[in-house]
């Protein structure tokens, strides 16, 4: 009898778990692990992330060099190089290996475009102007004299046209806007057909009119909730007290549903849908589950191989940043950043609504920074691997903050894997993020989490810290077993609590895991995105 999608694929997952198990002794197998291998899909601690990342090569296409003579400001040549291969179609801007002065935002407004220097070592960009300066203040949504340009925003910036210019328009009018999928109202959409009920982790899905789709098309998934929030209480997982949490009077979390899931379709037959990555959650009826249109992504995009570096300016005090900002993926699809460092930044990389992209071999350097990493505004999918975070080179400055890497506002099943962090924590910025996974790191735990109350929970359900190595002995942010709902907490070192400590926002059984307690990197496999990602 042949076997289904999800029969063939659970087999060769627990064909080469059972491998991967094998090679280590029998007190550092992965429990969890096993589990996980006999249901890869629906673990009610484990989230299926072995599809994160860019799966789409760059885009092809004619390869445009600029040639600057080094003094003045390069960013209108740059700029033209990259317009002019965007509306070719899509090509290759190169730089030489030099320093370019920076005068405007460097745009990727196309997709199929790559920026390409001659390595981190050998091209560097030097922004002379801050986003302020620039585009102009930019305020919260959400009130108050914070500067949004503190989680929002790069100096080389990758974000469709027409979407850009919306959103800097609204910000010179300082209408303050939803920066995510469907426009600054999150108005920008239009269904195309209604799902019958389906469930998380199904590849499949069955839709009442498939007229409107086809096979390679990008669609959004979208979810919208109920009176009794019994949406945001299945991100949650389900847990006892997610039904007794005060969910209405959370207007910060509430402004980000309905749930929005980029996707791109892999078949369609009849009415069945068969999808690139499995449903992240349920599809219930009473959440008019449908598929959508989506403002058109920058897809297939990249940057690679340059430094980005700022004079060294003092940090701003905390949610006051001026804009001092590297890399920005902003309504972004299967994009790549590789062999980039940011220096002397307010933040460093940014994903902003952004799903299914790749920022590999990428290091934040210098003053310090207030976000090194953000991943926010329903990002998904999303891959950083091989990263590292330095030690700042001057003392903070009193009033400021340091996160480290951040997740929040709804973004699920994002992977940050291999890397280094010499100072800040794992930055879960309220907002409820779920299934989001930090595996094989080593931090010095200095950093502290942020997020307003009117964000709502930490976490949400199966996050997942696998293979944590922390230098300094602090809990918080990394020992989430009494803290995040069906989690789990695998091979991490001895930690204690001190400075920043949490309580967890669900009363009652968490349904959390923890495993290998004080033993980073015995467990096996030692990397859960490779382990999922080899099979």
């Amino acid at each position: 009898m042949a076997l289904t999608r999800r029969q063939a694929l659970g087999t060769a997952i627990a064909t080469a778990g059972a491998t991967l198990a094998g090679t280590a002794t029998a007190t550092a197998r992965s429990s969890l692990w096993q589990e996980f291998t006999a249901h890869p899909y629906t673990h009610p601690q484990i989230p299926y992330i072995g599809r994160a990342g860019a799966r789409q090569k760059a885009g092809r296409g004619p390869t445009i060099v600029v040639r600057h003579p080094g003094k003045g400001d390069a960013a209108p040549a740059i700029n033209r190089a990259l317009r002019e291969a965007g509306e070719a179609g899509g090509g290759t801007v190169t730089l030489e290996p030099k320093t370019y002065e920076i005068g405007d935002v460097l745009r990727i407004a196309h997709s199929g475009v790559t920026l390409r220097g001659a390595g981190s070592a050998r091209t560097t960009l030097r922004p002379t102007r801050s986003l302020t300066e620039l585009i102009g203040p930019y305020g919260s949504r959400y009130g108050g004299d914070k500067s949004s340009w503190s989680w929002a925003g790069g100096l080389v910036w990758v974000c469709p046209d027409a979407r850009w210019k919306s959103l800097t328009g609204a910000i010179r009018a300082k209408e303050w806007p939803f920066e995510g999928w469907t426009g600054n109202a999150r108005d920008e959409w239009r269904a195309l057909t209604a799902l019958t009920e389906g469930r998380r982790g199904d590849w499949s899905v069955r839709v009442s009119d498939p007229a409107a789709l086809r096979p390679g098309q990008l669609v959004l998934l979208r979810l919208s909730d109920d009176a009794d929030h019994t949406l945001l209480r299945h991100m949650a997982g389900d847990v006892p007290g997610a039904a007794g949490y005060s969910w209405s009077d959370k207007t910060k979390l509430v402004s980000y549903v309905p749930y929005e899931w980029p996707v791109r379709i892999e078949e369609v037959k009849g009415n069945d849908v068969r999808l690139e990555r499995p449903l992240p959650l349920d599809a219930r009826t009473e959440w008019r589950p449908e598929l959508t249109t989506l403002v058109r992504p920058v897809e297939r995009s990249a940057v690679t191989g340059l430094t980005v570096a700022f004079e060294e300016t003092e940090q701003s005090p905390h949610l006051l940043d001026k804009g001092y900002n590297g890399v920005a993926l902003q309504c972004a699809y299967d994009c790549r950043v590789e062999d980039v460092r940011v220096v002397n930044a307010d933040n460093g990389f940014g994903l902003v609504a952004a799903s299914a992209c790749t920022l590999r071999r990428t290091r934040v350097s210098g003053r310090g920074s207030h976000h090194p990493y953000f991943c926010r505004e329903g990002s998904h999918d999303n891959l950083v691997e091989d990263f590292r975070v330095d030690r700042r080179t001057v003392p903070a400055p009193p009033g400021t903050q340091l996160h480290g890497i951040n997740v929040e506002g709804l973004s699920s099943h994002n992977v940050w894997s291999r890397g280094t962090m010499e100072t800040g924590t794992f930055d879960t910025h309220r907002g409820m993020p779920f299934a989001n996974v930090r595996t094989e790191i080593t931090v010095h735990n200095d950093g502290r989490h942020g997020g307003d109350a009117s964000a709502g929970p930490l976490y949400g359900a199966r996050f997942t810290h696998w293979n944590v190595t922390v230098t300094n002995e602090r809990a918080g942010c990394v020992k989430i077993d009494g803290i995040a709902p069906r989690s789990a907490t695998v091979g991490i070192s001895e930690v204690r609590e001190f400075d920043q400590i949490d309580e967890p926002d669900f009363a009652g059984e968490l349904g959390a895991r923890a495993e290998s307690y004080g033993d980073p990197g015995g467990v096996r496999p030692r990397n859960l995105y490779e382990a999922q990602r080899t099979l």
